[in-house]
């Protein structure tokens, strides 16, 4: 009777049980629900955005310190939830199933965070003049996006995968090798952020594309073997 039970219950845990996607599905899975959730509440009142946009000013005051997390997973509007899915769902996959899932997920989220604290720690400190705001972004501009993490992922293939082939997602048939093709996107997101004052994240890219080149340079040195064997597959 109680075998039975048993397996009763563990066929009904497994019939109940959520979709085993991997590490990235549910990521961006997240980050649509919490758009999807936040959206509106902050077009209803742009108040709101104070409880779930990093604004550094705020930050350096000790408040609203949960905002280093939220904002991850928020975005300003359909098209910048779109494209950082869109490159989210490029690069993870291949990412996750170099460095494996569990490794994957923390390296996601220490990135999105660490990149939170060097948007904040520059904008901060060293946004308070008019060109210090161009160059670095104003303490009193909240950021949101997944897009600190995702430099952070494209900052390890750098290390681990040099010579993989990128494309920037509206010039398809224009390709590079990740060692050109990420500083140089990197770069002139930042030199165009600066010319025209679009207020755009350069220091958390910046911040999760070092976490990417840290970490890609410490699994380098752990796994020299199984990074050797990686490349001899990439032309």
């Amino acid at each position: 009777m109680k075998t039975n039970l048993r397996r009763y219950t563990k066929k009904n845990i497994k019939r109940f049980s959520l979709p085993e996607f991997n590490v990235t599905t549910w990521l961006i899975i997240i980050n649509i629900i919490f758009f999807v959730i936040a959206f509106p509440l902050i077009l209803y009142n742009v108040d709101y955005s104070k409880y779930i946009a990093l604004q550094p000013n705020y930050i350096l005051q000790g408040k609203y310190l949960w905002t280093f997390v939220t904002s991850m997973f928020m975005h300003g509007g359909i098209a910048h939830l779109l494209v950082n899915m869109f490159v989210l769902f490029s690069l993870g996959g291949f990412c996750e199933r170099i460095i494996g899932k569990k490794r994957f997920f923390w390296f996601y989220i220490m990135s999105g965070l660490l990149a939170g604290v060097a948007f904040v720690l520059l904008s901060g400190f060293l946004g308070n003049t008019d060109l210090g705001a161009k160059i670095f972004g104003s303490p009193l501009i909240a950021g949101v996006g997944a897009s600190g993490a995702i430099f952070a992922i494209a900052g390890l293939f750098v290390i681990l995968t040099p010579k993989l082939k990128f494309s920037i997602i509206f010039i398809p048939f224009f390709s590079l090798p990740a060692y050109i093709m990420i500083p140089l996107v990197l770069f002139a997101t930042w030199l165009v952020s600066a010319g025209t004052g679009l207020p755009i994240g350069n220091t958390a890219h910046f911040g999760g594309f070092l976490v990417g080149i840290i970490y890609g340079v410490y699994l380098r040195k752990k796994y020299p073997r199984k990074i050797q064997l990686l490349n001899q597959h990439i032309n």
